[in-house]
């Protein structure tokens, strides 16, 4: 059982991680009153989302670099004010360009606090509660999801956009807390390799740049990935140890969790284009329809914690891949049927994709010694932004292809057939890599009992 003063912690990580997450979202919506105001074209608004997307995604694998040396409540200090203190600069910004500026420094802030909040549960829970500490911690991403968008809805229908800049500032209220409850921490002394560093930034930057921009950029992505590998192998103190990859375990759920991320990021980008599309549904009635599967989510994430802490990885993972074959597959059938309905099936996606999350955080955290914890849940995190970039350009150019054809026999209607073959798609690769899982762990559990029998 956790104490009061750990549940308590818990929950101001996740209020944490909520208002964290809705910052990469509520400007989402509110990009074309910012192009109109700013006299700007879809290439030059965009930016104000992607700059913040990208510096946030290299930033959280260089906080949790940073957390194998400095104590979680100094790398949150500093990410907390320089969010907060942009955030205030952002409500007065009077130019494209002073906005531009702003998202960077909130995206630098931002960056430490899913860092933080991935490796709170590893550092302050015993083993067999992590599971439920890592639910409650990822509630807050399904919160952040939900609010998002009612919230930008409601703060421009009565005030000025520049008023999304006020809700970040409400997380200064939790550095006390912090303060308090995180103890004295044991530090290493590893050097910071920058150039290692700079490196993987240019490199998680090529990549975002391919698959959003031009594919020519792909020659960066194989020179930065280079570079990267030669500085590992040829410094004292590299910025990610090159014994990090040979760990098979954590190389193993690594590259799951990258498949399971890119598969999770097609109901995040598809479902406000089909809803537009096919159901010809205005953007504010989009909104609405994706909350409950976000609400049902962040409700029930304690519940999967607390399963995978009680059952194991594989019985999760089997109940996510479970809900999220049955999304898509239905999904892929009854596209263009009630929009009641389809708001009831993106709560078995988002459920299944939440807790399979939940599975990787956990099986990642129990694969890594204490001096890669840091680093490790850091590329974790760093890795989502990468296989959401490629996975929603994947998606981009899918949907773009127009077809007459539908691939699922049980589907009736030709409306939204490109939606309802992409689904067909996605749920035959819930089934592959639950049997990938499955593999893997009959291996492991294999090679633990011919080591116990050799040991009696």
């Amino acid at each position: 059982m956790m104490h009061k003063r750990q549940e308590l912690m818990l929950f101001i990580v996740m209020f944490t991680v909520t208002l964290s997450s809705m910052s990469i979202l509520l400007f989402n919506f509110v990009l074309p009153v910012i192009q109109k105001e700013f006299h700007l074209n879809h290439s030059q608004v965009s930016w104000v989302t992607s700059i913040y997307t990208l510096l946030y995604g290299i930033g959280t694998a260089i906080y949790g670099k940073l957390a194998d040396r400095y104590k979680l409540k100094s790398i949150l200090t500093f990410g907390l004010v320089v969010f907060s203190a942009a955030s205030l600069i952002g409500f007065f910004s009077t130019s494209y360009w002073m906005l531009l500026v702003t998202r960077c420094l909130q995206a630098i802030g931002a960056a430490s606090i899913p860092a933080a909040a991935t490796l709170i549960p590893i550092r302050y829970y015993p083993k067999e509660q992590r599971g439920k500490a890592m639910g409650t911690v990822f509630s807050g991403v399904a919160l952040g999801n939900a609010l998002a968008p009612v919230t930008a809805a409601m703060v421009v229908s009565v005030l000025d956009w520049r008023w999304l800049f006020a809700i970040p500032l409400l997380l200064g209220f939790t550095l006390p807390i912090y303060y308090k409850f995180l103890g004295e921490e044991k530090t290493g002394n590893t050097k910071m390799d920058w150039l290692g560093g700079g490196l993987l930034a240019l490199f998680v930057a090529q990549i975002l740049l391919a698959t959003t921009v031009h594919i020519g950029w792909i020659v960066g992505v194989l020179l930065a990935l280079g570079f990267f590998l030669l500085r590992i192998h040829s410094t004292k103190h590299p910025f990610v140890q090159p014994a990090l990859f040979h760990n098979r375990q954590y190389s193993f759920y690594l590259a799951l969790a990258f498949l399971t991320t890119g598969i999770s990021y097609a109901l995040f980008f598809t479902t406000p284009m089909f809803l537009s599309e096919v159901y010809v549904l205005e953007a504010s009635i989009i909104g609405f329809v994706m909350v409950p599967a976000a609400v049902v989510t962040a409700l029930l994430n304690r519940q999967g914690g607390k399963l995978v802490d009680q059952k194991g990885s594989m019985f999760l993972s089997f109940l996510a891949l479970s809900l999220m074959f049955s999304c898509y597959i239905l999904l892929s059938t009854f596209m263009g049927s009630s929009v009641m309905l389809i708001a009831c099936l993106l709560i078995l996606g988002n459920v299944g994709q939440s807790f399979m999350a939940i599975v990787m955080s956990r099986s990642i955290s129990l694969s890594l010694p204490a001096e890669h914890a840091g680093i490790g849940m850091g590329l974790l995190m760093m890795q989502n932004f990468i296989a959401g970039s490629i996975a929603v350009g994947i998606y981009g150019r899918v949907i773009d292809l127009e077809t007459n054809r539908l691939w699922n026999p049980f589907s009736s209607s030709l409306t939204g057939s490109v939606y309802s073959n992409l689904f067909l798609v996605l749920a035959i690769l819930c089934v592959v890599i639950f049997l990938i899982f499955a593999y893997r762990t009959r291996i492991k559990t294999n090679h633990s009992l011919r080591t116990e029998k050799k040991l009696t």
